[in-house]
């Protein structure tokens, strides 16, 4: 045994999608297709379908912090992911975390509203972000709306993504990924900004699909994916689009259900 290889290892810490579209679901998948064994610590339960979240129900902060450490003291992790923190003690209990054991690679997607339009997490959780994550992650992935709460920045085009982008960087985010999804343009075009090097476009030709529930989890799990297999963050980020965008193209051929498909993880 002395020997063996070890596993290069993802942990997600998000929301349980009953649906399988999105959440600790889409983000097991997309470790498993990129080869990274994947571990997980849910935070809140929900009931969802393709057409609508039914319930949310968040888990004590307790059994969070015990799903941490009891993967954490036993599992080293090559890159942390989360998703849905539906309430600020969780995140509080994550930050804990990422300092205790010394975690890397840290990929915060901060979901607040699901596609539909239910809200997954408290109004106050922008402010705790920024006290108790900012200066503790690698990478922040917001997409359009995302970017416009926790930045407070309107963002009508490209251009308006560098003031979001210096507002979040100003409070202490080492690297911004803004996503380009919601914008109406022929391309789908997300922007890397760091403080310390000139942006990054990635771009990809937009699909004409519904199937786009989960994209903001599989490409934030996909980024951390690559920086586990060793890649370093831009390439990580170019690794990842050309994922995402695949799984889009792929998942736009396939039906699930009769509202808002997934994505095709195994595509």
């Amino acid at each position: 045994m002395s020997k063996a290889k070890r596993y290069t290892v993802a942990l997600t810490i998000a929301g349980s999608d009953s649906g399988g579209c999105a959440g600790i679901q889409a983000d097991i998948k997309t470790f498993s297709a990129l080869g990274v064994f994947g571990a997980s610590v849910i935070t809140a339960v929900t009931a969802q379908n393709t057409q609508e979240v039914r319930a949310v129900e968040a888990l004590p902060v307790g059994i969070v912090r015990q799903q941490l450490e009891a993967v954490l003291d036993d599992i080293a992790v090559d890159a942390v992911k989360t998703g849905m923190f539906p309430t600020p003690e969780t995140v509080e209990a994550v930050a804990d975390a990422i300092d205790r054991y010394a975690l890397r690679n840290v990929v915060v997607d901060p979901v607040m509203v699901a596609t539909g339009g239910a809200r997954l997490a408290a109004a106050s959780i922008g402010g705790v972000f920024r006290s108790e994550l900012y200066r503790r992650l690698t990478l922040i992935t917001p997409n359009i709306p995302e970017a416009e709460t926790l930045s407070g920045v309107a963002i009508r085009s490209e251009s308006d993504f560098r003031r979001a982008a210096e507002i979040l960087l100003a409070q202490g985010c080492p690297a911004v990924l803004i996503k380009g999804g919601h914008l109406t343009s022929d391309a789908s075009v997300d922007i890397l900004f760091r403080s310390d090097k000139e942006p990054v476009s990635f771009s990809s030709p937009r699909v004409d699909t519904i199937n786009l529930h989960g994209t903001g989890c599989t490409f934030s799990s996909a980024i951390a994916a690559c920086l586990a297999l060793g890649q370093e963050l831009e390439a990580a980020v170019r690794s990842a689009k050309a994922c995402i965008s695949s799984a889009i193209q792929s998942g736009s051929r396939r039906t699930l259900g009769k509202g808002h498909g997934p994505v095709n993880h195994f595509w």
